[in-house]
């Protein structure tokens, strides 16, 4: 594969030089609720932008600003809602199955090609920070001997949830002892500042590097730990929401039985709950990554570089955060698998466009290298969305449908900007309308009204299913086909 990409990249690499190349800063969280953006309540009815009770918030100023200055896609999904098979196709363009990243701590393919590898090849100087997961079990795993393109990966680890970090002797490391059996660090969360606390240590480099290549091009991604558990905050935004007590969210008081039989409402990241130091916890994470974010757009507009840089947000799922009795990620419903994606580029990207049309981060490669006018992946099977967040209509509407799987092979979903086809071999098939019920409450499958739908979901999932070589149609348990 990376011979092909090679010859193709000398060849369309002229045409590149002809142009300015735009710099591109992909700022990406771990397990991140998009309800805690202020950009996306704007977008919602106030019952679902305020699910644990009215005016509990937290102003996200700057993540706003991105979006505010370009596009948001509301409609934008994990592959599959757990950290290494989004990572793994939000870098390459691919479904979890081509590679091999079908779930966490599972290593790329070696021979898979990144968008970092075709900027390298156009002369970009490419660096990475902060988790990556996509090298199997090491742990912390600083600066993996694979870079997949990403030439500086100084300060790149491959897992974990580190909450402080220091630089000894020109080389990353955590703070505090870690222990080999059980993989963690103890530490003491008070040590943290703003120098040594992970998204502010991660974001000080990441300026850094930016300072250092500011001639350019560069493409520097940044991959912030947090929001993910545990959901400790340094000082001052430790205590920052203490005033707020959220409530329980209607779809937590479900009964049980109610549930599809691919939630498992008992167990493991089960919530009958909330636990309000964690929520505030959780909201004191997201306010240090705006304000961090806010720090990052500073330095492109005292650098004169804001108009030829692609700013990204993003994340590689969401958090359940306690609706539909469940924490964390790994299920179809929109808090786990839809992430945040906003994106600014004055050059191309009008002022406030939303996109309402479905992706996921099959298509996150294709359509970055696509609005850069950059050679594409040869073996991408994601979509170049470009053309849409160029497209100059304040609001696209597409009932495009894709795809998304379950890490553990419980499900698949096929889903557009309306509609989401649940398909398991533990249940009958569960179909949502997220116009009627934003809640996911409620199975419309084949009811009244929805069997033209039904069938036109069921078909194209399917469809997908055989063309991208699904390994879920090989289970002889499967439901899908009957």
């Amino acid at each position: 594969m990376r011979q092909i990409f090679f010859s193709l990249t000398l060849l369309l690499t002229l045409s590149c030089k002809a142009q300015e190349k735009p710099n591109l800063l992909i700022i990406h969280t771990d397990e991140h609720n998009f309800r805690t953006l202020g950009c996306y309540r704007d977008n919602m009815s106030e019952d679902q932008a305020f699910v644990w009770g009215k005016g509990v918030e937290v102003e996200t100023p700057n993540i706003n600003r991105i979006a505010n200055e370009g596009a948001i896609c509301l409609n934008f999904y994990a592959s599959s809602p757990v950290c290494s098979p989004s990572r793994a196709s939000m870098v390459s363009g691919m479904y979890p199955v081509k590679t091999a990243v079908v779930s966490n701590n599972i290593p790329m393919k070696d021979d898979i090609v990144t968008f970092a590898e075709v900027l390298k090849q156009q002369g970009y100087a490419t660096s990475y920070l902060g988790k990556w997961h996509l090298d199997g079990d090491a742990k912390p795993g600083f600066s993996p001997e694979r870079q997949f393109g990403f030439s500086n990966n100084k300060y790149m680890f491959n897992r974990g949830h580190w909450k402080l970090l220091d630089e000894v002797d020109g080389k990353p490391k955590l703070v505090g002892k870690f222990n080999p059996q059980t993989q963690n660090v103890k530490v003491s969360i008070k040590q943290a500042d703003e120098t040594t606390f992970t998204t502010d240590f991660l974001t000080n480099k990441a300026l850094d590097i930016m300072e250092a290549d500011k001639d350019g091009p560069f493409c520097v991604m940044i991959s912030l730990p947090d929001p993910h558990t545990p959901n400790i905050v340094r000082a001052p935004y430790d205590t920052m929401f203490d005033h707020l007590q959220f409530e329980k969210p209607k779809t937590m008081k479900v009964a049980k039985e109610n549930f599809p039989k691919w939630v498992e409402p008992t167990g493991k990241n089960s919530a009958d709950h909330l636990e309000q130091h964690k929520m505030q916890g959780y909201f004191g994470m997201v306010k240090c990554i705006d304000d961090n974010v806010g720090r990052l757009l500073k330095f492109l507009d005292d650098n004169n570089l804001a108009d030829n840089t692609i700013v990204v947000f993003t994340s590689d799922h969401g958090d359940l955060m306690g609706e539909h009795r469940r924490h964390n990620k790994g299920l179809p419903y929109e808090t786990s698998a839809k992430v945040p994606f906003v994106i600014r580029y004055p050059k191309k990207i009008d002022k406030g466009i939303t996109i309402q049309k479905a992706l996921t981060m099959v298509d996150f490669a294709p359509t970055v290298l696509g609005l850069m006018n950059m050679p594409q992946i040869p073996e991408s099977e994601g979509l170049n969305a470009s053309n849409d967040l160029a497209n100059t209509t304040k609001e696209l509407i597409d009932d495009r449908i894709t795809y998304i799987t379950s890490s553990a092979g419980n499900w698949v979903c096929g889903l557009n900007n309306r509609y989401k086809l649940v398909l398991s071999k533990k249940d009958s098939p569960w179909l949502f309308d997220l116009v009627i019920d934003p809640d996911e409450i409620v199975n419309f499958y084949n009811q009244k009204g929805y069997e033209q739908i039904s069938k036109e979901m069921k078909s194209e999932l399917i469809r997908q299913l055989k063309t991208y070589n699904d390994p879920v149609l090989k289970s002889k348990t499967s439901l899908i086909l009957e």
